[in-house]
């Protein structure tokens, strides 16, 4: 038995990659979770995916009402890309499969591996910025203002 896609699941999905998938996907894949209340698929992996989710990242999150202590950083697979509608890169560069007919985006956001929470919140919030914007343009129904 295969896992459904966003398309034939009647909703659109999302794969977040970032390198490590400890930080940057991870806090984007909460967002969208949290935000979007079900209406979007949601994965997140790394092409070198970390030990366990950055723990500044974690404490960001944590301060935005949103836990993701329980989070294991995946690996990207193949399968992961096909199943998604959209893909969005973090940093990840050419180690990224490619696939004809996904939409695709990078976004440059600064690696938040290393830095404590102080830095981690603008790389946070500008996250949480940029989910907001692709919820709009996934579920324009559901926000008739945004145009």
């Amino acid at each position: 038995m295969s896992a459904a896609t966003g398309s034939t699941a009647g909703k659109p999905s999302v794969l977040f990659v970032c390198v490590h998938n400890a930080g940057r996907s991870q806090m984007a894949a909460a967002y969208l979770t949290h935000l979007a209340q079900g209406a979007i698929e949601v994965r997140s992996a790394g092409s070198q995916p970390a030990d366990q989710v950055n723990p500044a990242a974690v404490e960001a999150m944590r301060e935005e009402g949103i836990d993701i202590s329980a989070e294991l950083p995946k690996i990207l697979t193949t399968e992961a890309v096909k199943d998604s509608d959209v893909v969005v890169t973090m940093g990840c560069g050419d180690e990224c499969p490619y696939f004809p007919g996904k939409r695709y985006e990078d976004w440059v956001l600064e690696d938040p591996a290393g830095k404590g929470v102080d830095s981690v919140r603008p790389i946070r919030d500008d996250i949480k910025g940029r989910i907001e914007k692709l919820i709009s343009e996934l579920l324009p129904a559901a926000h008739p203002d945004a145009s």
